[in-house]
């Protein structure tokens, strides 16, 4: 049902006050004489306060869903979509504009989450052009200078096969931190063996590279969900588990990803020193622009013993 607009009741609000105040002076004794006596100056300064009193509270409530409409739009969250502005009430201008807030809200998520599936898909083709051409080009060519050095040192004189030694175990070494590097640009496994796979061989390479023990409850069967939810789950378990290794010196990680009928789960859990109030960093704002980026939701509960973090995805 449509109500009076909000100018029409602030003026009959005012209006009905200055009527009440008219029937006082015509249906009362009351008047002032010249000059003034106190008694009267009293009685008409108690007459004003108490219109003036009267007025405000009218008033107060005659704009205090404009006041409730400001407290809910300052708590909307970009990083957070979803929530909307109830509409209540019966003033026109007060549900037009809820309205037109709520609509502004629609058009501004769905152009984020456009920009940012195009920035985090430009994002990944470079990750992978990048890593497909660490393999193929400087892999492969340290992986040429190992087998000629190898083939030297066999032939080599008495003398100089310790340093062809070192220079091939540098180039070997070398060759490793290419593919590494290659590995954390493109995970294989997620191409190759799925999301579960890759979960995996990220927390068993991270625990065997840091000495952290990271316990993995990774379930066998998992609904098929698109290429492009797949690198957002990983992106998020990687960021979360760097996190905890580097920030939180975390000494115990949980890794768990299942799903049941309506959503699939992942959480990293770790015993570190948690966030403790800190301002959203680069990952975390990371993390969350990825979620968006599928419509996923992610909650991040952190305490002084520890830190959550929870991605979760409608599945289809």
């Amino acid at each position: 049902m449509r109500g009076p607009s909000l100018l029409a009741r602030i003026f009959l609000t005012n209006a009905a006050v200055a009527a009440v105040a008219a029937a006082v002076l015509v249906l009362t004794p009351a008047t002032v004489s010249s000059p003034a006596h106190l008694r009267e100056v009293a009685v008409v300064v108690a007459g004003l306060s108490a219109i003036l009193v009267v007025n405000l509270v009218l008033l107060r409530r005659a704009v205090a869903p404009l006041r409730r409409l400001t407290a809910l739009m300052r708590s909307v969250e970009p990083l957070a979509p979803g929530r909307r502005v109830p509409v209540y009430g019966h003033e026109t201008e007060i549900v037009e504009l809820t309205r037109a807030f709520n609509e502004m809200l629609d058009r501004l998520e769905a152009e984020r989450q456009d920009s940012v599936r195009r920035s985090l898909q430009a994002q990944e083709g470079e990750r992978q052009r990048v890593a497909q051409e660490l393999h193929d080009e400087i892999g492969q060519s340290l992986t040429a200078v190992v087998l000629q050095l190898d083939r030297l040192a066999r032939i080599a004189p008495q003398g100089i096969d310790e340093e062809l030694a070192e220079v091939r175990e540098a180039a070997r070494s070398s060759l490793e931190e290419v593919r590494e590097v290659a590995r954390r640009l493109r995970p294989e496994a997620l191409d190759d063996l799925g999301l579960a796979s890759a979960l995996a061989t990220l927390a068993d390479r991270l625990s065997e590279h840091t000495g952290r023990r990271i316990d993995q409850r990774i379930s066998g069967q998992l609904p098929a969900i698109s290429p492009e939810s797949e690198v957002v789950f990983y992106r998020v378990a990687q960021e979360g588990l760097t996190n905890a290794i580097r920030h939180a010196e975390a000494s115990r990680i949980e890794l768990t990803l299942n799903s049941d009928e309506a959503e699939l789960v992942l959480s990293v859990k770790d015993d570190g020193s948690g966030i403790n109030g800190a301002e959203m960093g680069a990952g975390l704002k990371g993390m969350r622009e990825r979620a968006l980026m599928i419509g996923a939701r992610l909650d991040i509960d952190s305490t002084g013993q520890g830190t959550e973090v929870r991605l979760r995805a409608t599945q289809a």
